[in-house]
């Protein structure tokens, strides 16, 4: 049986809301030492490189992933943020993913890559905020 386009908006709201909500709590995480703390024991200084920006594009980022605000601008970032991560931090010490520890970063690059291209799907805040009023028309 071949999904509908509304079955298949369906699962990508679902998939923006569950990476969205994955990726913030990283940076929450990393930022503010809640949910298990930061990855590598402890909380980067303000405004260090790359973690603490890293940090918050993975809180904020992830928020409007989340929210579906901004959702492909906001993905787009996240992704790229997750490719930088893989390169500088991860592919040095192996080729593949599973020899350096980079799954997370490789895997929520691809999946922010996606959201970026195919949408926001469901459940978006950006889609209330774009509907023009009952009874109006655009371009006017």
């Amino acid at each position: 049986m071949e999904p509908t386009a509304d079955h298949r908006q369906l699962a990508l709201g679902l998939f923006r809301l569950v990476v969205g909500l994955l990726f913030a709590c990283h940076g929450a995480a990393a930022l503010f030492g809640v949910l298990g703390g930061p990855h590598g024991g402890r909380a980067p200084g303000f405004a260090q490189w790359p973690g603490w920006w890293a940090a918050v594009i993975q809180l904020l980022g992830g928020a409007l992933v989340l929210l579906g605000l901004a959702t492909r601008a906001a993905a787009v970032v996240c992704s790229g943020s997750m490719a930088y991560a893989y390169f500088t931090a991860h592919q040095p010490h192996g080729l593949f993913p599973i020899e350096n520890g980079g799954e997370p970063a490789a895997l929520f690059c691809w999946a922010f890559l996606l959201v970026a291209v195919l949408g926001p799907g469901r459940w978006a805040l950006s889609g209330l905020v774009a509907r023009p009023p009952v009874g109006t028309r655009r371009g006017r």
